[in-house]
Parts: C-alpha cells; structure tokens; sequence
C-alpha cells in the first residue's frame, strides 16, 4: 500500500461508530472519483464497519494495514 499516495487523509481515531462511517461518507463526497482516501481508525467495530460500508456505497478499499500503535489505516479509491 506504501507505493500508493493518497490525496486526502482523515483521522477518525476516537470516533464511535457511526460516526466515524458519516465522517467517511462526507469526506467521500467531497472528492473526484479516483481519487485515494486515508483514513484512520480505531482497533474493533471501526475498522470492521467502515470498510464494509464503504464498499456497499460502491467505493473500493484497496487495503487495510495495521498500524504499531494498534490502530488501522484503510486506503480507499473513492
């Protein structure tokens, strides 16, 4: 996923669900398609929700790398 840049990044550690999903959802929404989203999430229900309600919206979640502090960074073509 490394060799990948996003465009954009958005850090919703500490935000619950779902509210971290409708963050996600705005950001989406405010850039062009084909374009690559960061987003960063919490361990658990976050990282097992988001992602899935990203690709039932029609996005692509090109991975999800665990990170040392045991958080989670999804990367999304949007």
């Amino acid at each position: 996923m490394n060799s990948l840049l996003p465009g954009e990044t958005l850090d919703l550690r500490g935000t619950r669900c779902p509210l971290n999903f409708v963050k996600t959802k705005i950001k989406i929404d405010e850039m062009a398609n084909g374009e690559l989203l960061e987003i960063m999430l919490d361990a658990g229900e976050p990282v097992k929700n988001v992602p899935q309600s990203i690709t039932a919206e029609g996005h692509e979640v090109l991975g999800i790398e665990k990170l040392d502090d045991g958080n989670f960074m999804v990367l999304v073509k949007v």
